[in-house]
């Protein structure tokens, strides 16, 4: 091979090897990116989740009548068996009920029940077991109904003072908001914001109940379905 000629094979050798490696750039980069463990985006509407303080972090979901009784009944246990089972204080648990779908309308106050009861508990096909009619309160705050509501004899207002936050579909309350606009003729508007009023403290109004479901467990909330 003459001088020139090996000149030539070295130089279009080393060209095929830097655009073979430069090919082959990407496809690390990516491999790397693929193995890289995913962190979900953060946004400051999701930020109370954090502000909750406890050793650990329960986040139960109730779409339907019954499963507002059942979150609250579980909330209790919660306290409960962590008391028992571990002399763990109330303080230590951070507990979040969902109240979305048909369950929404169970973190309203009885002002909400006195006035929208009827529409509200006929769209449900929720009745109050001791008048067999659409409720006139939030049965779910009362202690006077014992065995004969899903949650047994524990109240909204006893799991609240525990600690309980609840998060509130806004989608919902809007749902709601329009169909007892339609019924009443008042505004919508108005009466979202009643609803909104209508809520305890320790309350938060999220997006969606589905994107608090999926935020809560972004936050590492373990997840408990109430139905």
């Amino acid at each position: 091979m003459s001088h020139s000629t090996r000149r030539q094979f070295v130089a279009q050798t080393a060209a095929v090897m830097a655009v073979a490696g430069g090919a082959g750039l990407p496809a690390v980069s990516a491999q790397a990116r693929a193995s890289a463990p995913f962190r979900p985006a953060r946004h400051a509407q999701d930020d109370w989740f954090d502000r909750i303080p406890g050793k650990h972090r329960v986040f139960i979901d109730a779409t339907t009548p019954n499963g507002a009784g059942e979150a609250i009944l579980f909330a209790n246990n919660l306290y409960v068996a962590n008391k028992a089972g571990y002399a763990l204080n109330d303080a230590d648990l951070a507990i979040v009920i969902c109240m979305r779908h048909f369950a929404t309308p169970f973190a309203f106050n009885d002002a909400f029940w006195a006035k929208y009861g009827k529409l509200t508990g006929e769209m449900l096909k929720f009745d109050d077991p001791k008048t067999n009619q659409p409720p006139a309160i939030n049965v779910y705050r009362s202690a006077e109904y014992g065995m004969t509501l899903p949650n047994l004899g524990s109240t909204l207002t006893d799991v609240l003072a525990k600690g309980t936050h609840l998060a509130v579909c806004d989608m919902a309350t809007h749902f709601f908001a329009g169909e007892a606009a339609k019924a009443t003729g008042e505004s919508e508007d108005a009466i979202y914001k009643e609803l909104v009023a209508a809520v305890p403290p320790n309350s938060h109004f999220v997006a969606a109940g589905v994107v608090g479901v999926n935020r809560a467990q972004e936050r590492s909330y373990s997840l408990i379905y109430a139905g």
